[in-house]
């Protein structure tokens, strides 16, 4: 418990003065001089650094391993879970080729063949496609980055153990029968109608899923922006770096809209909300539109990840810079904001008007072009070098021309009319797998080939990898090509068996041989994968020769990632900057050693990388798996109606969180100031926009945002569809209440925004006092919004009107409750001496939070005090 200023040194930075004082330290010590980083090094330090490096990153054993959280252990983890998730899906899919391969089969039953494709299409795009681009992200960005680890540890390992809780329990529910059978878009009403668990699985299942891609996408996107060593500013980051930057963005963008109609799909299923019942004023077209606002962005969410895989490998194999570096990251950043624009691609077919569909056609025509700039520039690059042919060049010249063709049938889906022509036909089918298996099969298994050596430290077979290679690209052109015709000749998608007189017989056999080509090939790759490989010798220290800083790895393994974190001056250091390698492995740069035995990362300035602190981070727990599996039972308990048991799952969560915060996240540190390496001396505690803590609340609150605007979209959405919105007799939400709960809201954010002023100061108890009063404010703010609904006697389940107005009201009021709990949290860190003046970064998060949280009260008060009256 501090009142003052007192446990804060004249030369820590303070938020008034953290950049004058980091500015003092920098001066004379960075950027280092070409003196400084050839200075030898003795060996007996070397040596004994070495020694705390190590003890310090020591990877748990026994049974202990499982609480592992550094990077190199759970991308493993994650990677594979995704490829056993994958295999599965893959079976699946033969089990339907076998179906379908001669005229009126019964080998499987319509319902099972339902309830596979659903389960084949869910699995690849929630359980493989996304989840493998985040886990080999994490295994790899760190190296790519020279850091020692992403800046939340802790959040990757549990959202591992979710992603596992999860796919497990939807993925596992073909086993017993109960999976849904709607198809993976789960259109309505066909699946707000079937009975049994099936919908109520996929839709609180993906949902602990999405979170859990969600919170990896922060990750990755902090760990890029805040993580980079000092020197790589933002246009010297590895192009992969540049693509998880984007993609990280898609997802934290295109996620939330579907979390958002998953959670009205929800409470219509559980408490028969009708938001997409005609007949009660609803409308089944709002599903399809929060659906494919995240269904088109996936589709580039899937393919860019495997481009940035592409744009490692080529310049590699051309042993050569990468042709037009900028114009592929303003490509990449292009596709990525014009695959917002384009959802209606799908749904060309409902009769929405011709205006709409001509911008929509435009706009799915324009996409092409960055796309052809990427790929443009990956041959420019392989013409102008001395390519050499390997394990992952076949790979990804094997996608491009895949994808290739696939691009070239979604210009043809694009034209409006040609597309009423062939939707729900088999000639999607091909489209979808040309583009799919292209832009993402290919690719990722070309990167295991190349950074198999980085991961594992040996390499995999030549000839097993030809093997692999040519039965799974011949196997998928016979799969697949030949269904262009098969749905040119009218043959729908998602029919279990088909008439011998149809003529789709021998096109069917076709494919169906075809599968088991692939599935040959998928399984002699998965056996050099996997295979024992312990007397094999380990590879060099870079076998491609390479030239980004993956590859200046430590061969035996070491846990501690990055020998010594660099200064980076060049896209590719290992070309251009000849002692790199061996400047990192004396340990000449950043944080080379480990005095305290924590394990510590630098965090360096958003755009240009200059260093701002080197901070600890998170090591091993099992509070992560404890936590993840009582959120899973949070959102599995519902599935049967045990909402009391999920409810106190749902408290347990909190709790292992908090803990978990508590007792590992923004401690006050012994030594405010840590020498660095040198010269240079970095804070070892940083809040507000210094600190990746703050980022992750910010970049997660613009996702959390994007789920309550399309919230928001759905009242508008209503207004403009509906003649009935809102009924004449219908009771309107309580304009007085709305006020109080919009004030309240207000109010609170003010009360907390003094308290972290009064903080600041060295005036703890006005801060406490303040962020009593914020709590005492937030829970007036919930009540009246609670009651605003309440008191009218609004019925949710006799119209989309009043169920959209509770809906508003029950999303805010949760969040409200977890802004009181933030401040309590904070209140209790001042009570205890975990906030003071100088420490501040939960008060400050909190503070960010709370920005968000008042403007959506706000909005939600005037969405229902106001916004009816003015339609009445």
């Amino acid at each position: 418990m501090t009142d003052t200023f007192s446990d804060a040194p004249r030369n820590a930075p303070r938020d008034d003065d953290s950049g004058k004082v980091l500015d003092e330290t920098l001066q004379g010590v960075y950027p280092p001089s070409e003196e400084m980083l050839n200075r030898p090094v003795d060996p007996a330090l070397r040596a004994r650094n070495e020694q705390q490096l190590r003890a310090a990153w020591k990877t748990p054993t026994g049974w202990r391993y499982w609480s592992a959280v550094n990077n190199s252990e759970v991308g493993r983890w994650y990677s594979l879970t995704a490829f056993f998730f994958m295999l599965c899906a893959g079976v699946l899919a033969l089990l339907m080729r076998i179906q379908l391969a001669v005229p009126d089969n019964d080998f499987l039953s319509a319902d099972r063949f339902n309830q596979f494709f659903t389960m084949h299409g869910s699995a690849m795009m929630f359980l493989f496609a996304v989840p493998m681009f985040e886990a080999i992200s994490i295994l790899i960005l760190p190296a790519f980055l020279g850091a020692r680890d992403m800046p939340f540890p802790r959040l990757s390992a549990y959202g591992y153990w979710s992603f596992l809780i999860g796919g497990c329990f939807v993925l596992g529910s073909i086993l017993f029968n109960a999976s849904p059978s709607s198809g993976w878009f789960m259109y309505p009403p066909l699946a707000t109608e079937q009975e049994g668990v099936g919908p109520d699985i996929w839709l609180l299942g993906l949902s602990f899923i999405e979170i859990a891609s969600i919170a990896a996408a922060v990750e990755l996107i902090v760990g890029t922006i805040k993580c980079r060593p000092p020197g790589m500013r933002i246009n010297l980051m590895p192009l992969y770096a540049w693509y998880v930057l984007v993609v990280g963005a898609m997802i934290l963008f295109a996620f939330p809209p579907l979390i958002a109609g998953d959670y009205l799909f929800e409470l219509q299923r559980s408490l028969d909300w009708p938001f997409f019942d005609p007949d009660r004023g609803g409308d089944p077209m709002l599903w399809q539109h929060l659906f494919w606002i995240f269904g088109h962005p996936e589709v580039y969410i899937v393919f860019l990840p495997s481009i940035a895989v592409a744009a490692m490998v080529i310049p590699t194999a051309a042993q050569r810079p990468i042709v037009g570096y900028e114009w592929i990251v303003l490509s990449a950043v292009g596709v990525g904001f014009l695959s917002f624009g384009l959802w209606v691609h799908h749904m060309f077919t409902t009769g929405l008007p011709s205006i709409s569909l001509g911008f929509f056609s435009a706009a799915s025509e324009a996409v092409v072009i960055p796309t052809g700039v990427q790929i443009f520039a990956f041959i420019a690059t392989l013409m102008a070098g001395r390519v050499k042919m390997s394990q992952p060049v076949l790979w990804i010249a094997g996608a491009l021309a895949i994808f290739t063709a696939g691009g070239l049938t979604g210009v043809m889906v694009a034209v409006a009319p040609f597309d009423w022509q062939v939707h729900d036909t088999y000639f999607i089918v091909a489209h979808l797998h040309y583009t799919l298996f292209g832009g993402m099969v290919f690719p990722i298994i070309g990167g295991i080939y190349y950074f198999y050596p980085f991961i594992t430290k040996k390499k995999m077979s030549d000839r097993l990898s030809k093997w692999a290679f040519w039965l799974t690209f011949s196997g998928f052109n016979i799969c697949f090509l030949p269904m262009h015709l098969t749905g040119l000749r009218g043959m729908p998608r998602r029919v279990a068996s088909y008439p011998e007189a149809a003529g789709w017989d021998w096109l069917n056999m076709i494919s169906t041989v075809g599968s088991f080509i692939i599935a040959a090939g998928i399984l002699v790759f998965a056996w050099d994968l996997l295979r024992p490989k312990s007397r094999q010798p380990l590879t060099e220290r870079n076998p491609w020769n390479a030239g980004t800083l993956e590859w200046s790895h430590d061969v035996p393994a070491e846990a501690w990632g990055s020998r010594s974190v660099p200064y980076v001056t060049s896209r590719y250091p290992l070309w251009e900057e000849p002692k790199l390698q061996e400047r990192l492995d004396d340990g000449r740069f950043y944080i080379p050693d480990a005095p305290e035995g924590k394990r510590e990362t630098i965090v360096s300035s958003a755009v240009d990388a200059v260093p701002q602190a080197a901070v600890p981070i998170t090591g091993p727990t099992w509070c992560t798996l404890w936590a993840a599996g009582f959120t899973g039972g949070a959102f599995i308990l519902p599935v049967f109606q045990m909402y009391w048991a999920a409810v106190v799952s749902g408290v347990f969560a909190i709790a292992c969180v908090i803990y978990w915060l508590w007792t590992a996240t923004a401690q006050v540190p012994k030594k405010p100031m840590r020498d660095a390496g040198l010269g240079l001396k970095l804070p070892t505690y940083v809040s507000g926009p210094n600190a990746p803590g703050w980022w992750g609340v910010f970049i997660t609150m613009l996702g959390d945002s994007t789920a309550f605007a399309s919230l928001v979209f759905g009242v508008f959405f209503f207004w403009t569809a509906r003649p009935d919105f809102p009924p004449a007799d219908a009771p309107l939400p309580d304009a007085v209440l709305a006020a109080l709960s919009g004030l309240g809201f207000a109010l609170a954010w003010g009360a907390t925004v003094a308290a972290r002023r009064f903080n600041r100061h060295g005036r703890a108890g006005l801060a406490r006092g303040f962020i009593g009063a914020a709590v005492a404010l937030a829970c007036g703010a919930g009540a009246a919004l609670a009651l605003t609904v309440l008191v009218p006697g609004l019925e949710p389940a006799s119209h989309a009107f009043p169920a959209v107005m509770c809906a508003l009201a029950v999303w805010t009021g949760a969040h409200t409750v977890l802004g009181a709990l933030m401040l309590l949290y904070c209140l209790a860190g001042s009570w205890f001496g975990k906030l003071t003046p100088r420490y501040d970064a939960d008060l400050r998060n909190t503070t960010l939070y709370w920005h968000f949280l008042c403007l959506s009260g706000v909005i939600t008060a005037l969405l229902l005090g106001a916004f009816p009256r003015l339609l009445a």
